[in-house]
């Protein structure tokens, strides 16, 4: 969210309510500014007022309601009466037209007086502002998207076939003449309007295929004449500076990409196959928001696990999981946390994903001799305080990262591993001696993402015996007849029916679903044991007080903001 109004004025607001005192902001907005931060997203993370309560303080300063689509839904007609690249150029949609001719229009900025007198002068009728967040205007610019994506494919075939017919050439000659950089451009526009992670564009013998990762999940977007791919090919190539006569390598680069005020990083990998280049595009936000650990997911008592593990000055946190489980943002948060004028945080990534400021970033590169292990025995000679390695992947990179945490460094790193408890035998595997395993651990944190309920369907329905029986048993299956016996399955269970919003899934974002394993004494005391035991190991970090995944995700089945189906996907990953 912007702020449109004066940091002055939101301060005194904030300070008459009684919700921060004046040192307190003054520090907040110096962190905001030093971090190139958004104030608004710092108020939130740091728990001096919620979303909705700014939300409405902003609105009230500026004399305008919020823009609410639960209360006024989108008029997709009206949407469309402004062209989405001056929506996305203006950050505004016009979602409803009144009696009177008057346009409401969705601003993150209402006080914009040049842009309102923009669209009066366009429209040839009084418009009226709302404040929105950049989440309310997405779901605008996702109108776009979807009839982009209904003419899209229809658009490339129907130009192909009439270049075939009106000018008798071949289908290599048509493709050539087609708007290569227009195809591109849309196909990115539209995965940004579907709020996709991922694109993959992929050559068969019949046709290319794209598809999106769109919240964890692969669609088939649309398939095109496979004469085209060379030309995509290219033209992605030279965006991401890669070699344009090079076929028979893989190539990785990057390049950066905006429409309107919203921008992206894409991350660019080329991959020969049988029938010729496969592209897969990773698209990463260039600025993320400082999200707090309860945005992503994490329950108050494990937030404060958490946050007391992040104040030691030494031993390793370790996130957990499967590719693709939100391990490298939940790290990127507790780096954020820890981002402080007064330490030396470094990194060494692979890839560097999101640029932070302040941060030293090292992107390893194996040519250039910097892999892991190498580059953190440089980042050891930078006087760090805090370091965040990428990856452990080998005994060398397990060893280096345990002796820096051993001698006065805040090590952060991740590890592939189901669960939290498991994390402690793969340290064994890389032969890292149990002693210094339980010296060393401060924290496990293992994790999954869940696709959030899309709250425009969403509805309730109750949970039968079968249910709860079938739930039970899938459970005993997955982590134990003890784990089953001791969770209770929610009488009241959520589901999304499927709409326009969600593209008829039922389901819009994702959350995370963790289990944060505090090594205590007890758990030290087993790591050691010479008849270490992984099951021991799990009883005794559940009567440490562990939840594990699965019961974090009942609990946010029980809060309608998942599915059990979807907690159950999950979990068997």
């Amino acid at each position: 969210m912007q702020l449109p109004i004066p940091v002055d004025q939101l301060k005194q607001i904030l300070i008459s309510d009684g919700l921060i005192e004046p040192e307190r902001f003054d520090a907040l907005a110096a962190e905001a500014s030093r971090k190139n931060q958004n104030l608004i997203e710092v108020l939130i993370s740091e728990k001096v007022a919620e979303s909705s309560y700014l939300r409405n303080l902003i609105a009230h300063a500026l004399g305008v309601e919020r823009a609410d689509f639960g209360a006024i839904p989108l008029d997709k007609d009206v949407v469309k009466t402004l062209p989405e690249d001056i929506a996305r150029s203006r950050q505004v949609i016009l979602f409803h037209k009144e009696e009177d001719g008057t346009y409401d229009v969705a601003m993150t900025d209402p006080s914009d007086l040049a842009t309102r007198e923009f669209l009066e002068e366009r429209l040839k009728a009084k418009v009226k502002p709302f404040l929105a967040t950049a989440e309310d205007l997405n779901q605008g610019f996702s109108v776009y998207g979807y009839e982009l994506g209904q003419d899209f494919k229809k658009l490339i075939v129907d130009n192909v076939k009439a270049s075939l017919l009106d000018h008798g050439k071949d289908a290599k000659e048509a493709a050539a003449e087609l708007p290569i950089i227009a195809i591109v451009d849309n196909v990115l526009s539209y995965a940004l309007a579907s709020r996709a992670s991922d694109i993959h564009i992929e050559i068969l013998e019949e046709a290319t295929y794209i598809r999106y990762r769109i919240d964890g999940i692969l669609y088939e977007v649309m398939s095109i004449p496979k004469e085209i791919h060379p030309a995509i090919v290219a033209r992605l190539k030279l965006l991401a500076g890669l070699k344009l006569d090079e076929h028979f390598a893989p190539q990785d680069g990057r390049f950066h990409y905006a429409v309107g005020a919203q921008s992206i990083d894409v991350r660019v990998s080329v991959m020969p196959t049988f029938y010729g280049e496969k592209v897969e595009m990773r698209l990463l936000e260039s600025s993320s928001k400082p999200l707090s650990l309860e945005e992503l997911g994490f329950s108050a008592e494990d937030t404060k696990r958490v946050a007391d593990n992040l104040k030691r000055s030494y031993g390793m946190i370790i996130s957990c999981g499967p590719t693709g489980s939100g391990k490298t943002t939940t790290l990127y948060t507790l780096m954020n946390m820890l981002n402080r004028p007064e330490v030396n945080v470094t990194t060494i990534e692979d890839p560097i994903e999101y640029n932070m400021r302040y941060v030293n970033q090292t992107q390893i590169n194996p040519q250039a001799g910097i892999t892991f292990a190498s580059g953190l025995r440089a980042l050891l000679r930078q006087d760090p305080n805090i370091i965040m390695v990428g990856e452990i992947r080998d005994a060398e990179t397990a060893d280096i990262s345990v002796q820096a945490a051993l001698t006065g460094h805040l090590l952060l790193s991740s590890l592939h591993t189901n669960d939290a408890p498991t994390a402690v035998p793969r340290f064994f595997d890389l032969n890292v001696p149990p002693f210094l395993v339980s010296s060393v651990l401060n924290m496990i944190i293992a994790q999954r993402l869940v696709r959030r309920v899309c709250q425009t369907c969403i509805y309730s329905y109750d949970a039968d015996e079968g249910v709860a029986k079938t739930i039970k048993d899938q459970l005993a299956r997955i982590e134990g007849e003890e784990a089953a016996a001791r969770v209770e399955i929610p009488k009241v269970l959520y589901r999304g029916k499927g709409c326009s919003e969600c593209g008829g899934t039922g389901y819009r974002g994702r959350l995370g679903i963790y289990e944060v394993m505090e090594i205590d004494e007890k758990l030290k005391e087993l790591i050691t044991s010479p008849d270490f035991s992984l099951e021991a190991l799990r009883i005794q970090a559940a009567s440490s007080g562990m939840t594990t995944m699965f019961e974090d995700g009942l609990r946010k089945v029980e809060l309608a903001q998942t599915t059990l189906e979807e907690v159950l996907r999950v979990i068997r990953e």
